[in-house]
């Protein structure tokens, strides 16, 4: 799911732990929010923002709730965005979830149209799970991580396209670095099982469906799965480099917050590399980084 991501809010697992109301499930690992690094004026419209996208993100994953009425529990979401946008109270039901937003949307401008952007991704969670081509799987992407960086970017007054574009690759990078961690996971979702392998990339390699549902693909012929994993954590490590200046470059402005970054990219490569100890063994051996990891990475 969402970030399955982000830099600075989101993307892989084993993050910081977030400093959220209790209202708000803990078990998002992918956000970093509200760490201790992270500048106290930005604690708030940053737990407004995750509150939202981790409601949403639960609503899109909730497997027993029927399709329909999780796409309308979203459509309602999108509904109370554009009430904000409009001026109009949001519905009582809605309000601890979207009273934050609109406060720091009146406050300061916080942009509402990357909450659009993460909505079209959680609906799309919800209605597709295969994707076609990389070319599908990054455009997913863009929608479902990318607009956690550009809210970011706002907060630090940083949204310069240099920037944005450095960001994206980021947050893209953490986002595909979560889906390869968690194929196994999401393989296990029943009806709702989603494969973000791309389905030409497994075609060309000689793996169905069900080789990745059930494991058989790795399990057949482990030499040849880990050269395909990989692939895919060679092409996630490109997308890294492509942003790799950018926590040096909002460190100039805040030391504190190029830390956040740099600790949050530093943990999805540390990720990657633990996928390929294990032959991308992810069945078995699902990588994870715990405190001793954080105090290397510091």
């Amino acid at each position: 799911m969402l970030y399955k991501y982000s830099a600075y809010l989101a993307t892989y697992k084993g993050g910081y732990t977030a400093a959220m109301s209790p209202n708000v499930t803990d078990h998002y690992e992918n956000f970093p929010v509200a760490s201790l690094l992270l500048p106290r004026h930005l604690r708030q419209p940053v737990a407004a923002i995750y509150r939202f996208a981790r409601s949403a993100d639960d609503i899109a994953d909730e497997g027993d709730v029927p399709a329909g009425m999780r796409l309308a529990q979203l459509q309602a979401y999108d509904a109370a965005l554009t009430d904000i946008a409009a001026g109009r109270p949001v519905i009582a039901e809605l309000a601890p979830i979207f009273e934050p937003l609109r406060v720091e949307h009146e406050r300061i401008g916080l942009p509402l149209a990357p909450c659009h952007a993460l909505l079209s991704a959680f609906m799309q969670d919800v209605q597709q799970t295969r994707y076609a081509t990389y070319a599908d799987l990054l455009d997913y992407c863009r929608r479902s991580a990318n607009p956690v960086g550009h809210l970011m970017l706002f907060l630090f007054d940083a949204a310069t396209p240099e920037h944005l574009a450095m960001s994206d690759a980021i947050c893209t990078a953490l986002q595909l670095t979560n889906h390869w961690q968690d194929v196994a996971i999401d393989a296990a979702k029943g009806a709702n099982a989603r494969i973000y392998l791309p389905q030409d990339e497994l075609a060309l390699w000689g793996y169905s469906d069900n080789d990745i549902l059930s494991g058989a693909g790795f399990r057949r012929a482990p030499l040849r799965w880990a050269e395909f994993m990989r692939f895919q954590t060679d092409r996630v490590r490109g997308l890294f480099d492509l942003g790799a200046a950018l926590p040096a470059l909002l460190g100039r402005q805040s030391w504190r917050i190029g830390q956040e970054l740099r600790l949050t990219v530093a943990g999805g490569r540390r990720i990657l590399t633990r996928i390929d100890a294990v032959r991308g063994d992810v069945y078995d051996h699902r990588p994870t980084l715990g405190w001793r990891d954080w105090l290397a990475m510091l």
